[in-house]
């Protein structure tokens, strides 16, 4: 579960942190800011971040519009606006517009594949007061044994992980009719199949969430378009960071779809989904919180 946390500094002694996406791809990041994103950014002005931003993804294009080099311009890009939120003497969330103090969150858990261990993780997370929790799993028993633990009184989310075709996503999602979960998240693969999860929308018989692994503005659009998801899910610490999600914010508002941020992160990048939610989210926009085992110093 290794994150990369970086901290960029501004020669008047401001420092900002963000966070990149991390898991088994640290090593490749850290090495895309240190041989390319910082030279393109030392000696330029910290508060244009918009301008930079825009320029080191035209200069980065040909290496791709994902993965590792967006995941680390995108703890670039969130510690700008920490710096951004220093620099005006506000928080974040005032730089977009303002802020609620109301934000409901979820309990996002660690994937078990077990029965008994997933019974034991929701009642904790239901214990601390969770209203509502995430599986990580794929097998029925084990969803099943999550939902019968959660209660009525607790939402339960399902992420998948792209884990099926078109076909098998059709019929698991049958089956997950029983369970009710409040969304099915990323049932295709691949992810970029927004047709095929438009299928799965229409006919599975579940609501259904994505946009962890949506790299662009673009290809947000293209998922709206497609009309494949009931809640999107822009990460952003995958994306671009917060000056892209914000975007993404504007363009679910004209499809009436609900943002519920990617945020199984517990840095700067799970801080960026809750300043940019309560700017810019709806009264149904919810934050991920990871949850179980709690953060241990190395």
């Amino acid at each position: 579960m290794d994150s990369l946390l970086v901290k960029v500094a501004t020669d008047e002694g401001l420092e900002g942190w963000g966070e990149s996406f991390g898991f088994i791809g640290v090593a490749v990041t850290q090495r895309a800011i240190d041989a390319v994103i910082a030279p393109l950014c030392v000696g330029q002005d910290a508060t244009r971040i918009g301008p930079l931003m825009g320029r080191i993804q035209k200069k980065l294009a040909v290496f791709g519009r994902g993965g590792p080099f967006t995941h680390a311009l995108s703890a670039v890009d969130i510690a700008l606006w920490d710096i951004a939120g220093k620099v005006a003497g506000v928080p974040v969330h005032s730089l977009l517009g303002g802020g609620r103090d109301d934000l409901s969150c979820y309990a996002s858990l660690d994937a078990y594949a077990d029965p008994e261990l997933v019974r034991a993780a929701v009642r904790r997370a239901a214990d601390a007061g969770f209203s509502g929790v995430k599986l990580h799993e794929r097998d029925l028993p084990v969803m099943r044994a999550g939902r019968e633990e959660a209660g009525p009184d607790v939402a339960v989310m399902i992420d998948v992980n792209t884990a099926w075709t078109v076909n098998q996503a059709r019929a698991m999602a049958a089956e997950l009719r029983d369970i009710g979960p409040k969304w099915l998240e990323e049932p295709v693969w691949p992810p970029e199949n927004y047709d095929g999860l438009a299928q799965v929308r229409r006919t599975g018989g579940v609501v259904i969430a994505a946009g962890e692994n949506v790299p662009t503005l673009l290809d947000f659009g293209r998922l709206l378009d497609a009309e494949a998801v009931d809640f999107v899910q822009p990460s952003p610490a995958k994306m671009g960071g917060i000056t892209e999600l914000r975007k993404v914010f504007t363009a679910a508002a004209i499809g009436n779809v609900t943002v519920m941020p990617h945020s199984f992160y517990d840095g700067p990048g799970l801080l960026a989904a809750i300043h940019a939610t309560a700017a810019l989210g709806t009264a149904d926009s919810m934050i991920e919180w990871r949850y179980w085992p709690p953060l241990r110093k190395l």
